[in-house]
């Protein structure tokens, strides 16, 4: 959609390989700070919104190891936490390498 900022941002989407999957509520500031790291590194991501969906935030704590809150964050089928954690890894530098590797 915004496209034609990628160069100005210095956004490469073309980088990004990995499956991303984010659950969601709409008005959670922190699913919102999420989505918008994954949208500044230009990822193409999945949402699931799960707003007073009992069955939904029962099949995301499944998968996310019991864990209740959102936003659940997951990069090729692996679980990598919530907000704080997707920002950790980006301070760490672990973010964008596991944005570029291929869901297997």
């Amino acid at each position: 959609m915004l496209d034609f900022l990628n160069p100005i941002l210095n956004r490469h989407p073309e980088n990004i390989k990995a499956k991303v999957e984010i659950y969601t509520w709409a008005t959670c500031p922190f699913c919102i700070r999420a989505k918008l790291l994954l949208w500044w590194k230009g990822v193409d991501f999945t949402e699931y919104k799960i707003d007073g969906n009992d069955a939904a935030r029962d099949n995301m704590a499944n998968r996310a190891n019991g864990k209740r809150t959102v936003p659940q964050i997951f990069v090729n089928n692996r679980h990598v936490g919530g907000c704080d954690d997707l920002y950790d890894l980006d301070a760490k530098n672990e973010l964008d390498p596991l944005l570029a590797q291929a869901v297997s």
